[in-house]
């Protein structure tokens, strides 16, 4: 498998509609313009079951609904890009804190549970393959560190969760049979954590191709972590391995005028000082690219030459008004006293004018060497 330079753009439709807009050298292009000229070759998108309330508000955050990730895919396809389709199987967010089964499955039984899943994944295959995505790949539930769909589907109930991911792994495969499955949690610098969950999963599970990992320096250890995880899973697992996501921050800067959000409506960036202090690279724009320099050279080099890519996560997720990570409607589902807005600006690749940063020349430049 060729090695991947992805990029993960699932607010992208939304951030057009909120105004942004991106410059390289001071001229403007449009973004997938911007993909194609630094050598990226996959999008990640995820999806949400429903990503609106009863009464029709939306959550959010790109609004990651069928008809919107349908229409990203379409954007893609047509750029000549391929797609990574990733399946939440939640009406918003799913990672380690919170895996919240859609709306319309809450009453299922543990049966019924797979049988949705199973049908959900067919049905969205079906529609894409109907469409004429170029999908390249297929991610079956989103950081599953502690399972999906709880409570039915969550650690240590290995046997559901299974059962779950199996159904989505079938659903994949009654539509296309060759397109690679990865299976993805969190945490990639913690080792433990992949041993139990592939040690279990592997007891009960249908084949996958990929394991996808979180890398984020700030929460997730250090790069030896990272590495020394990568090269024993590699070898335990005989899988091919991607960095699902993985990002940097480039500035400690506030982007509150660019939100134009008082203080009690944003939440400000995740990179919290006390968390940035622990990481091996300082959070400039030297540091976003010496970090990710370290990072790819480190990938490129796992046992069995098993390290596969990368995704970066959100890089053009720039401060505009109107796109936050959630709304009053997003955080009643989530029971999350918020507050909203942008978390994730000083981690982008663009800065909060819109103009690509350095680090794209490292991505466009770097190739994995061939072992």
């Amino acid at each position: 498998m060729k090695f991947v330079k992805g990029m993960d753009l699932s607010t992208l439709l939304e951030l057009e509609k909120c105004g942004a807009h991106y410059y390289v050298d001071g001229m403007e292009m449009d973004i997938l313009d911007i993909m194609k000229k630094y050598d990226v070759d996959t999008i990640r998108i995820r999806l949400w079951n429903n990503p609106w309330s009863e009464s029709g508000e939306s959550y959010g955050a790109g609004e990651n609904d069928l008809k919107t990730t349908l229409a990203i895919a379409k954007k893609v396809t047509d750029a000549g890009l391929g797609v990574l389709l990733n399946f939440h199987y939640s009406d918003f967010w799913a990672d380690p804190g919170k895996q919240i089964k859609p709306k319309a499955w809450e009453g299922y039984s543990v049966e019924q549970l797979e049988q949705a899943v199973y049908d959900f994944t067919v049905d969205t295959m079906k529609v894409f393959e109907e469409n004429g995505i170029n999908t390249t790949m297929v991610q079956v539930g989103n950081e599953l560190s502690n399972g999906l769909l709880w409570p039915e589907g969550k650690v240590p109930n290995y046997d559901n969760i299974a059962k779950f991911v199996n159904a989505g792994i079938r659903g994949v495969r009654a539509v296309d049979k060759n397109v690679p499955v990865m299976l993805h949690l969190d945490n990639g610098g913690n080792n433990a954590l992949y041993r139990e969950w592939f040690d279990e999963f592997t007891k009960r599970g249908e084949d996958f191709q990929i394991i996808g990992l979180s890398y984020y320096p700030f929460w997730h250890g250090t790069l030896d972590m990272l590495t020394d995880n990568m090269n024993d899973i590699a070898e335990r697992y005989g899988k091919d391995l991607i960095v699902a996501e993985v990002s940097m921050g480039y500035t400690m800067e506030d982007y509150k005028d660019y939100e134009k959000l008082s203080d009690e409506e944003r939440k400000g960036y995740a990179t919290k000082q006390e968390l940035v202090e622990k990481i091996e690279y300082p959070m400039t724009v030297q540091g976003q690219y010496d970090f990710m320099e370290d990072f790819l050279n480190r990938i490129s080099h796992i046992k069995g030459n098993r390290g596969k890519g990368f995704f970066y996560w959100e890089p053009a997720w720039i401060p505009v008004p109107g796109s936050g990570w959630a709304t009053e409607a997003s955080l009643k589902y989530m029971n999350d006293k918020g507050p909203c807005g942008n978390e994730w600006a000083n981690q982008a690749l663009f800065d909060y004018q819109g103009n690509a940063l350095p680090t794209w020349n490292l991505i466009r430049d770097f190739k994995p060497e061939e072992s």
